[in-house]
């Protein structure tokens, strides 16, 4: 049965159709749920991942770097009274582990896995096709716009770098095996073509 309720959804739908979300709104929700569907059978507790999936993302503010808490505070908030606390535990648990992308310890083995899958496929958009993933990267500049170009390159280099260097970026042998490759490539390129702009302001003579 659904940790969803209603109500719940229709608050969550609210916040996700902001007209500020350009990449982390519904359509991002819908993606991620529907990659849970095709991962089901290797989801322990697919009510939980469903519920980490609607919340993950409920408070998007990026002007702040507590998005993560907030949203798994929210969740914690609207979820006690319909599961058990421990339950709810876990689903706050990963909705914090987006900030890092990394499954933080669980003493339940299926509930490092859940975390494990959750998290790729919230990360299964730098290994899809290249133009989808420039138009992932579009729609993130979007949300950030307030931040000058400069501060931009510099910061979303160090991001995609930091993935980048990891050993292997996802989690599960399932998404290393269909995205991890593509993954790779998309965040070459793009460091690329931030490297190059930065280049190009460099050569530019001073005005």
């Amino acid at each position: 049965m659904t940790l969803i309720t209603q109500p719940m959804r229709a608050e969550l739908v609210r916040a996700y159709a902001a007209p500020d979300r350009h990449y982390h709104g519904l359509r991002h929700i819908e993606t991620l749920l529907g990659l849970a569907g095709a991962c089901a059978d290797a989801i322990a507790d697919r009510d939980a991942v469903e519920a980490a999936i609607w919340f993950h993302d409920a408070i998007y503010d990026t002007r702040r770097h507590d998005n993560e808490e907030r949203s798994a505070n929210l969740a914690v908030a609207r979820l006690t009274g319909t599961a058990a606390q421990n339950r709810i535990a876990r689903i706050a648990a990963m909705i914090r582990a987006t900030a890092g992308h990394r499954v933080p310890d669980f003493a339940d083995a299926g509930a490092a896995q859940d975390c494990a899958l959750f998290l790729d496929m919230d990360l299964a958009i730098l290994g899809a096709p290249a133009a989808e993933f420039e138009a992932y990267e579009h729609a993130v500049r979007r949300e950030y716009d307030w931040v000058t170009e400069p501060q931009w390159r510099l910061g979303r280099r160090a991001v995609l770098a930091s993935f980048l260097a990891r050993p292997a970026i996802y989690a599960t042998a399932q998404f290393r095996a269909r995205r991890e490759a593509a993954a790779r490539r998309n965040l070459k390129r793009a460091i690329a073509r931030l490297d190059d702009a930065s280049s190009e302001d460099r050569s530019r003579p001073a005005p």
